[in-house]
């Protein structure tokens, strides 16, 4: 089988173990009341029950179709290796667990150090972001592209931050982004994020330390939907998480200087 074709088949696996998976977040939220167990695993940083049941089910379903390949999960860790599956079974595990309808799943592929396979699942909008490196980005199997807008003034910016930097430099940044016009939110999934920007539904997605899980699926997205991004898979990113910037490229070196990357 060639490298094309082996790499057709985990993108179309990914698509398929995403879905599964989602529909499984699916239930699980509906039944929230029934179900819901959560912990902390530091301030504001949720875990519940369904996490570690979507991450074992997505690793045996991968280690199936795919014996030898690595795989590294949110939850339980794992190894990274030339051929390595990178997953977060649930990205927006706070909304999750307090009812809020705002998370999926990413499950993103790295071979020789490059992003080659990408797929975020909304299983509440019932949305399928995916991407294979050359082969464009896809909602729902339908091609998408980022926004043209080159106004910062006339930009919507999503700004991610959490608790694993102090506040000041989350405040300076968003006083930065505020003061070019642009319109600053938050939504709470970094992948759900940088896939807006992928699909033109906001401009630009920013935060200053992000997890490997959280982007290496939608970095790819937004690359094959004709975005920019910052070198953000490195390998220092698969150990200690890197700053990340996806917008559309004509805000790109606005958007650089304002978070001094």
């Amino acid at each position: 089988m060639s490298g094309q074709d082996s790499m057709q088949l985990r993108y179309l696996a990914a698509c398929a173990i995403a879905q599964e998976a989602g529909n499984l977040i699916r239930r699980r939220f509906l039944a929230r009341d029934e179900v819901l167990k959560l912990t902390f695993k530091g301030p504001q940083d949720y875990l519940t029950e369904t996490d570690s049941e979507v991450e074992k089910l997505i690793a045996k379903r991968l280690a199936e179709a795919f014996p030898g390949d690595g795989f590294f999960g949110e939850e339980g860790g794992g190894a990274y290796g030339t051929n390595t599956w990178i997953v977060d079974p649930i990205d927006g595990t706070a909304d999750f667990a307090r009812g809020v309808a705002h998370f999926c799943v990413s499950i993103g592929f790295m071979s020789q150090g490059l992003a080659q396979v990408g797929v975020v699942y909304d299983p509440m909008a019932g949305e399928l972001f995916a991407a294979q490196r050359g082969g464009g980005a896809t909602l729902n199997g339908k091609p998408i592209r980022v926004s043209g807008i080159d106004d910062p003034a006339k930009s919507v910016v999503e700004l991610g931050w959490s608790s694993r930097l102090p506040f000041e430099p989350y405040h300076e940044l968003s006083a930065r982004i505020h003061g070019l016009g642009a319109g600053v939110k938050r939504c709470g999934s970094a992948a759900l994020g940088m896939v807006a920007v992928a699909a033109g539904r906001q401009d630009a997605y920013v935060e200053l330390h992000l997890n490997a899980w959280d982007g290496a699926a939608a970095v790819l997205i937004v690359q094959e939907a004709g975005g920019w991004t910052n070198d953000f898979l490195t390998p220092e990113c698969l150990t200690r998480g890197n700053p990340i910037l996806a917008c559309t490229p004509a805000l790109r070196e606005v958007l650089v200087q304002a978070m001094g990357i």
